[in-house]
């Protein structure tokens, strides 16, 4: 009895100090948030009035726009749209430049150099998102000036139906180096075994990459997916830097909106509406990240 006692003083001891910073920098501050979302200004508490106004708003879903106008369409449907594009191309193009790489001359400087997207900051990644889709000195625009759209010529990010798009292209470019990483170190635990036999069965490259690399990379796409996820749905440095949510609120996103409410309309009832939807939606994430893990290693 006095042994097992002892191993729970043990265990006490070393989990308690994460333990009290996990209760003052997230279990505090996430209870507070979901307090102030309940009340007004005054601090009475209003129930899910606060939920109704802001979430039936055309700041977050604007229906009478989509999908017949351009931009804006609301903050809930840009992060929706951002997520419909960028995360299948995200994984399919990482998985595939890690293939193609794996044995390719010069393979690990052109990874490397990939990568550079994912530790650049996203402020500086705004910035460069401006620069490779302005008019005049863009590379995005000289390529279309090549292939004759000319049409398509202009400094994406400043209008209405084309900033959204620019900020999401230029999220791909930034990302990519870290699911062609994780991918890239998932295909060395693939036993080289099992393309040889593939290849004396008859199997061409495609049967190999479908039939053997794809499934066992289920696991390395799941945290990919999971990653990108939560990445999505709280970008806000790339957008602030690159448009700021503009033209318009064109290219506004929900962390944007909930900074917006809290520093500079000075309302931290109606942010916090905006945090609530976000930690839900993460936790969704987080559940099926771990229930996904679980069935794999069963």
């Amino acid at each position: 009895m006095k042994n097992r006692f002892q191993r729970w003083i043990e265990v006490l001891v070393f989990i308690l100090p994460a333990l009290i910073l996990l209760t003052i920098f997230v279990i505090i501050p996430a209870v507070r948030t979901l307090s102030l979302s309940f009340l007004d200004a005054e601090g009475n508490f209003v129930g899910l009035e606060n939920f109704a106004e802001v979430l039936l708003s055309n700041d977050i879903v604007n229906l009478s726009r989509f999908p017949t106008k351009s931009p804006p369409w609301g903050a809930l449907l840009h992060n929706v749209i951002w997520i419909m594009i960028h995360l299948p191309t995200v994984v399919i193009l990482g998985m595939v430049l890690a293939v193609i790489l794996r044995d390719a001359w010069g393979g690990p400087v052109i990874k490397a150099i990939i990568f550079l997207g994912m530790i650049t900051p996203m402020v500086v990644g705004g910035g460069i998102v401006v620069f490779i889709f302005d008019e005049h000195s863009g590379i995005v625009n000289a390529l279309l000036r090549f292939v004759g759209l000319e049409e398509w010529v202009r400094t994406w990010t400043v209008y209405p139906d084309t900033s959204l798009l620019a900020l999401i292209i230029g999220s791909i470019i930034l990302w990519t180096g870290f699911s062609v990483i994780l991918y890239s170190s998932g295909l060395s635990t693939i036993p080289q075994e099992w393309y040889e036999a593939a290849e004396v069965d008859g199997a061409n490259s495609l049967q190999k990459f479908l039939h053997i690399t794809v499934p066992s990379l289920k696991p390395v796409t799941i945290t990919v997916v999971a990653m990108t996820l939560l990445w999505e749905l709280k970008v806000f440095d790339l957008v602030y830097a690159a448009t700021g949510g503009g033209p318009g609120g064109s290219s506004n996103v929900l962390a944007l909106i909930m900074y917006s409410l809290a520093f500079r309309a000075l309302d931290p009832n109606k942010s916090a509406v905006i945090a609530t939807l976000m930690t839900v939606l993460t936790l969704a994430i987080g559940l099926w990240l771990a229930r996904s893990t679980n069935r794999i290693q069963e």
